[in-house]
């Protein structure tokens, strides 16, 4: 018997997993929400613009020294039985790192710089640099910035570069590395200096063939090509391979072998497609949490406008990975449920659930032929398919007697909306989808979300047994490249969570959801394409 480690990083906690290879149980497990939470509003007393989101490096670090401990203390493995760790990161989140690889926000002089703190995905600070770079590429050569769906943005890394030359410059000055907070910890556990094909081919402006496109950095900016070849230029390792063995300080904190094989980093949506087992061509995975992440697996590269890149080797080996997403799903949930009134309030602590389980029993009830609500759900912006960081959420179709629920339930209407608008790129531009994977807590917790999903997407829904599917999916890469099996494919099959259940349409609810529909796009054609001003702040 042999065990692997999985160690998920969200956007608000991070978790460790324990798991037989033989069947992707889960042994033990450790989660722990970061401690100095997500870094927004303020930092140390100093007032922060509204879209800045930052996090601190130690936290990362913590979960990853103690939750290993942990889970191996809990169950009293074989420590020699162990033979991989994979690791799944929220992305795109930059860290700033001096010489020594040390944050540069534990410098005493930089505590208070909010540019010297992690960048978390969902800061957007950067939309101005985004823009420039998406206007630049049509002067340019807009040819290579097609397999990014034809658009840069505001959360990837060299956006947030650009943002932190543009506002402070001494960071960049004092950075010695800038990366993926998922490839600083591989850097860490393994000490070498990598990168992850997964991360950087995504986020960075990377491709197997020619690198770095820095013709087109240093047509943005004349030093930006000497930034990125200094300070994030490493060997780039493919998923499936090993980023290399635990270094001897790691072995003996955690007391496992040296051989102990490392796997790059997997972004934590890219991960969840393998904790699903959604790798088969048609396949669309919706790994839904705070964001919403939405793969698809093709043999085949084509370019799709409005999406957020396609990479080939990304999560499986021989396959072109696509990505386009939502920013705003769980939270845009919590933040209706925060808004609830005192009556739905009072009724949910009567019951003792949460006030979201109380909104959903009576958002359930509303019949679709009656909803006049719609909801533009841009209230993080929009990554796909409009690429706008700037853009803010709308609420239309109120009137004096509008239940509280059916606005709930038009939130939870908006976030399929804006899926089956992702999807529809897709299928328009030769990528056929005959099934979707939803992943994540959410759906696990959510039947009313997954009976909307079917309907308005029109398409059977799957279900995993797995919540925990970006940890597991980590947890499988760690076991391929220990070993444990011949291929990632085996691997996946052998590992992945049973079925939880699944969801037909119902022919009679898509016809009503495709009226719906129709005036969300229009909506969404109007507000975010003829007058996107009109929904800026």
């Amino acid at each position: 018997m042999t065990y692997s480690i999985g160690i998920d990083y969200g956007t608000s906690s991070g978790r460790v997993f324990l798991v037989d290879t033989t069947n992707g149980n889960i042994v033990s497990s450790y989660i722990k929400t970061y401690s100095h939470g997500t870094i927004s509003e303020t930092l140390n007393g100093q007032e922060l613009p509204h879209h800045y989101f930052l996090q601190h490096a130690d936290d990362y670090v913590d979960i990853l020294k103690h939750g290993v401990k942990h889970v191996l203390e809990e169950s009293q493995v074989n420590r020699d039985e162990v033979i991989g760790i994979g690791i799944d990161f929220t992305s795109c989140t930059i860290v700033f790192l001096d010489d020594q690889f040390e944050p540069l926000h534990n410098h005493n002089d930089l505590k208070d710089n909010p540019h010297a703190y992690v960048k978390l995905w969902k800061h957007h600070g950067a939309q101005d640099e985004a823009t420039l770079m998406k206007e630049v590429s049509e002067q340019h050569d807009p040819s290579w910035i097609q397999y990014y769906g034809h658009n840069v943005n505001s959360e990837w890394m060299i956006p947030k570069i650009l943002e932190v030359k543009k506002h402070a410059p001494e960071i960049l000055e004092r950075a010695s590395y800038i990366m993926e907070a998922g490839d600083y910890l591989v850097s860490l556990l393994t000490g070498n200096n990598t990168r992850s094909n997964c991360g950087i081919g995504f986020k960075g402006f990377y491709n197997e063939q020619d690198g770095f496109n820095y013709n087109f950095f240093k047509a943005v900016d004349s030093e930006l090509p000497t930034i990125i070849k200094e300070k994030c230029e490493a060997p780039v390792i493919n998923i499936g391979e090993s980023a290399g063995c635990l270094t001897s300080a790691f072995q003996q904190l955690w007391d496992l072998a040296s051989n102990v094989q490392v796997s790059p980093f997997i972004i934590d949506a890219h991960s969840g497609v393998l904790g699903v087992g959604a790798i088969e061509e048609g396949a669309f995975t919706s790994v839904i949490g705070t964001s919403t992440c939405h793969l698809v697996l093709d043999t085949k590269q084509v370019p799709i406008p409005a999406i957020t890149g396609s990479v080939k080797d990304a999560i499986i080996p021989g396959m072109y990975a696509y990505e386009a997403g939502q920013p705003a799903v769980g939270d845009l949930f919590n933040y209706s449920a925060n808004l609830a009134p005192k009556e739905i309030v009072d009724e949910a602590q009567a019951q003792d659930i949460s006030v979201l389980e109380q909104l959903e029993i009576l958002a359930s009830k509303i019949d679709i032929t009656k909803q006049h609500v719609t909801v533009l759900d841009w209230h993080n912006g929009n990554r796909s398919i409009l690429s706008d960081s700037h853009l803010t959420g709308s609420v239309i179709g109120l009137t004096l007697t509008t239940p509280y629920e059916m606005i709930h339930r038009a939130y939870i209407e908006a976030t399929a909306f804006g899926t089956k608008m992702i999807m529809q790129q897709f299928e328009n531009n030769q990528i056929d989808i005959h099934t979707v994977y939803a992943a994540g807590g959410i759906p696990m917790k959510s039947e009313l979300l997954i009976d909307i999903y079917a309907n308005v997407l029109n398409k059977p829904i799957v279900v995993i047994d797995a919540s925990n599917a970006t940890a597991l999916g980590a947890a499988m890469l760690g076991a391929f490249v220990g070993g444990a099996y011949d291929s990632l494919e085996n691997t996946v099959v052998a590992m992945k969570q049973p079925i939880y259940y699944s969801k037909q349409p119902d022919p009679e609810k898509v016809e009503q959801y495709e009226r719906l529909f129709k005036r969300y796009q229009s909506l969404h054609d109007l507000l975010g394409k003829s007058y996107p001003s009109y929904s800026y702040i």
